[in-house]
């Protein structure tokens, strides 16, 4: 099962529709895929072992105000995104998830309890996503078609979760991160978008998100953490080096909590609130740089510039 995710190293699975179109002999600029995991400060990975999921309730939410200020952000630019939303988010604020997909976002799933998938059983893992899927469809109206899972939970160990996805009516994912991590990772995986055989005979569309590679290792960029605290001009570097060298899009992600300095500090690991905490302050500033030097398009468009059916019904989720 690993070898239908690893790298193939005489073909780099180019998005040519996606990222570029003939137009008289010359190249368009690339449109780039931006992306927004809506999840609270209380609901991430790093405090997980000190927060549990039956605490959650306690906590001030913060997710509205600061999904709404991402979106006002990127009105200004006239940016489109896929906002992957954690159930349980979507399920006490219905209205959030309508007005991301009214402003002309797409809406997508980032699980229901933000549990790694590693974590789970297969069973546990459908029980999970179907009930994601049933409060965000209810409250965007909508279809939902792409899926990524907490924390880059897709690894080696758990790839019959794109069996599942597939079963499910998702048309893509976004989860499996070509890199050494200590939470997540398949270092070997593909770097650019590629179709997913499943071991069922079905298909999935992945789209990893983006990486550098320099002396033979894969270097993580442009989202969340890596976006919030490695150098501006690292990120610079890496839209130029992937625009120029492989005409790619770079998937850029992060979530409301990272442009939130004032939100509550727990006492946790050293390494944890290192993680969550660090440039908080900086995080809205280097997203409004991005938006103001490049095009950005969400998943969806991107598929439909792939497939050329904008205007297709995609197919109901099966409830087999």
């Amino acid at each position: 099962m690993v070898a239908t995710v690893v790298e193939d190293k005489h073909e780099t699975e180019q998005s040519t529709l996606a990222a570029t179109a003939n137009d008289g002999g010359e190249k368009r600029a690339i449109r780039h895929i931006l992306s927004v995991d809506v999840e609270d400060y209380f609901q991430v990975e790093a405090f997980a072992h000190s927060i549990s999921r039956e605490r959650w309730e306690q906590f001030p939410s913060r997710v509205v105000a600061n999904t709404q200020r991402i979106l006002d952000l990127f009105d200004q630019f006239q940016a489109r995104a896929t906002f992957f939303f954690v159930g349980w988010v979507a399920e006490r604020f219905p209205s959030l998830v309508r007005e991301v997909h009214s402003r002309g976002h797409e809406v997508a799933c980032h699980s229901y309890w933000h549990r790694p998938v590693y974590s789970l059983t297969p069973e546990e893992f459908r029980k999970d996503t179907r009930a994601a899927c049933d409060v965000i469809e209810q409250a965007a109206g909508t279809k939902l078609l792409g899926y990524r899972a907490p924390t880059w939970s897709i690894t080696a160990q758990c790839l019959w979760a794109l069996d599942i996805l597939a079963e499910e009516g998702f048309r893509y994912d976004s989860s499996i991160y070509p890199i050494h991590h200590d939470l997540y990772g398949v270092p070997a995986a593909r770097r650019f978008p590629y179709t997913y055989a499943c071991s069922n005979g079905m298909k999935v569309r992945e789209f990893p998100p983006a990486t550098v590679r320099i002396a033979g290792t894969n270097f993580p960029a442009a989202g969340g953490g890596y976006l919030r605290i490695f150098p501006f001009s690292y990120t610079n570097w890496v839209f130029n080096h992937l625009e120029k060298k492989y005409r790619q899009p770079v998937v850029v992600y992060f979530h409301p909590w990272e442009i939130d300095p004032g939100q509550p500090r727990f006492k946790d690991k050293w390494r944890s609130r290192f993680r969550h905490y660090t440039n908080l302050s900086r995080m809205e500033g280097k997203v409004k740089g991005l938006l103001e030097r490049h095009s950005f398009q969400s998943f969806r468009d991107l598929l439909d510039a792939e497939s050329g059916s904008a205007d297709a019904e995609p197919p109901r989720l099966q409830k087999a």
